[in-house]
């Protein structure tokens, strides 16, 4: 149990503390970034594969093409969730960011009741509902929808909800994830080298180390989050979760400055009462 939880606590911290990762290279376009990401990242978890001998999982997939389908529809939502998570820290919305992954956990319950016909209970009802309040609230706010933030929790439950129905453990998972946008990344890097518009290897020696180890940033604390997984009880897990949103949210407003007027904390706040129900509410239940 405690092993698990340092795990969970060491994934969640590390991802909470990503956004200063990507302002460290702010010089490079987000699209490049997540090409390498993706390249990195697919031969870190790749070597994991090797290692750990668990190439029999696959062999159902290569019989039956069919069932490759549903990690092609993981990868895009995949590549759409890193795009606009990095593009949003890049342009300065990393307050946004955080907003959507505070929602993600009530987006999923969603579309849960929406794609699965799940049933809330009535404190979940109230959570979701106090939610759709909030974003209502910045929305008019704002002056605009907070797309970033719905975007990331859009695309995020949407993995969540196809992942249901994926057969593979998840690091075997994320590595076909990988895999299938392998070649596109490649290929976007390949014309961005021939065009001479490539950083790597071209702006400075940090940037292109920094690029290079974007595999381990991301394949790290997903291997962290597996074994947390399997020690801890979900709803630790699920409550733990909620440590990344906060950590990036407080980066984006204590380190980078980013505007926070009451308005926002209104509207933050009556996420976060509906947060705050929907995780005791789960967590009586579980007792």
């Amino acid at each position: 149990m405690k092993k698990g939880i340092l795990f969970s606590l060491g994934a969640y911290g590390l991802w909470g503390i990503l956004p200063i990762y990507w302002k460290f290279i702010h010089d490079v376009p987000a699209l490049e970034i997540i090409s390498h990401r993706v390249i990195w990242s697919f031969l870190f978890v790749f070597s994991l594969v090797i290692l750990n001998n668990s190439w029999h999982e696959f062999r159902p997939l290569a019989k039956n093409k069919k069932r490759l389908l549903p990690y092609l529809a993981m990868a895009i939502l995949l590549s759409i969730n890193w795009l606009t998570y990095v593009w949003g820290v890049k342009a300065g919305y990393i307050v946004e960011t955080s907003l959507g992954y505070f929602i993600n956990p009530l987006v999923s319950v969603l579309f849960g009741v929406l794609f699965l016909r799940e049933k809330l209970r009535p404190w979940q009802w109230i959570a979701v509902g106090l939610a759709f309040l909030g974003v209502l609230y910045l929305t008019i706010s704002y002056g605009r929808l907070p797309w970033i933030a719905l975007t990331l929790a859009g695309s995020f439950g949407l993995y969540g909800l196809v992942k249901k129905t994926a057969s593979l453990e998840s690091l075997n998972g994320f590595t076909l994830e990988t895999a299938l946008m392998f070649l596109p990344a490649f290929g976007y890097l390949v014309y961005l080298e021939a065009n001479g518009q490539a950083a790597f290897g071209h702006i400075s020696a940090p940037t292109t180390a920094l690029l290079a180890l974007t595999g381990i940033v991301t394949g790290v604390p997903l291997v962290w989050f597996g074994m947390a997984a399997r020690r801890i009880d979900l709803s630790t897990l699920g409550f733990l979760q909620y440590i990344a949103p906060t950590l990036q949210f407080l980066i984006g407003v204590f380190v980078y400055h980013e505007d926070f007027s009451r308005e926002r904390l209104l509207g933050f706040s009556i996420i976060w009462a509906a947060l705050l129900i929907f995780s005791v509410e789960r967590m009586m239940v579980r007792r």
